[in-house]
């Protein structure tokens, strides 16, 4: 079994179903964000383990959204001064967590959530999506339907990430995300390739949107071309205080 082409056979598959079955609510989702950013908003996005991937997508890309930050289980050490060899290797399993990183960014009322999870149970998942809805703030949530619905939630409350999401994109992520058998159990997750292209086209339709509605939209351009950075800073001097600056 060629297991490469076996692999590429089910992305290409599985990106054509992305686009036909979660195109509405991909450009809901990019509604949202262009009325956040037209209101002077913020768009902040959360995701744990691989998930994380699915925020660098929204927050600081080359091509993407200047008003974006990313919110990270590393936040209490990097921007709170937490002592590392004290932070539980299980964070993401933690509602706690949450509370510690949603506390040291600056959340205003024009502001838009995306959190990634493709199990969407962990305690700091659901109580960041929690979180969120208390502020009365639009969430979208990018998962896997599949998995998340074989699962029983470590948050207290039993909820799932999708079930407190205004707009939930499926990854379309089989449970337990790898997708080629092979006798050996499975493997080749394909989670992170299906919510990196959801992220980019809720993107392209929130940059449609303020462009057809005669709003520049405030883009990122590749810090590696030259006048990036005087482009890149000047924009970002707009939200200061409320972005992250940074890979970290």
């Amino acid at each position: 079994m060629d297991l490469v082409m076996a692999f590429t056979d089910i992305v290409r598959k599985r990106v054509d179903e992305l686009v036909d079955g979660q195109l509405p609510a991909i450009r809901q989702a990019g509604a949202l964000i262009a009325d956040a950013v037209r209101a002077g908003g913020v768009i902040h996005a959360y995701g744990t383990g691989h998930s994380e991937a699915a925020a660098l997508e929204v927050a600081g890309r080359a091509g993407g959204l200047i008003p974006t930050n990313r919110l990270t289980l590393r936040d209490p050490v990097v921007l709170g001064g937490a002592d590392p060899d004290e932070v539980d290797p299980l964070a993401e399993r933690d509602p706690g967590t949450a509370h510690q990183v949603l506390a040291l960014h600056t959340i205003e009322p024009a502001d838009a959530f995306v959190i990634a999870s493709n199990s969407g149970g962990n305690g700091s998942t659901v109580e960041m999506a929690r979180l969120v809805k208390e502020r009365s703030l639009p969430l979208i949530a990018i998962t896997s339907l599949a998995h998340t619905s074989m699962i029983t939630s470590r948050h207290p409350s039993g909820l799932r990430l999708f079930e407190l999401a205004d707009v939930v994109i499926d990854n379309l992520a089989p449970y337990g995300d790898a997708v080629l058998e092979t006798g050996h159990g499975p493997v080749c997750g394909i989670s992170s390739i299906t919510s990196a292209l959801a992220v980019q086209l809720m993107v392209a339709e929130a940059i449609g949107l303020l462009s057809a509605a005669g709003t520049v939209p405030p883009t990122y351009l590749s810090a590696n071309i030259p006048g990036a950075d005087a482009h890149n800073e000047a924009l970002q001097a707009q939200y200061a205080g409320r972005i992250r600056i940074g890979a970290l």
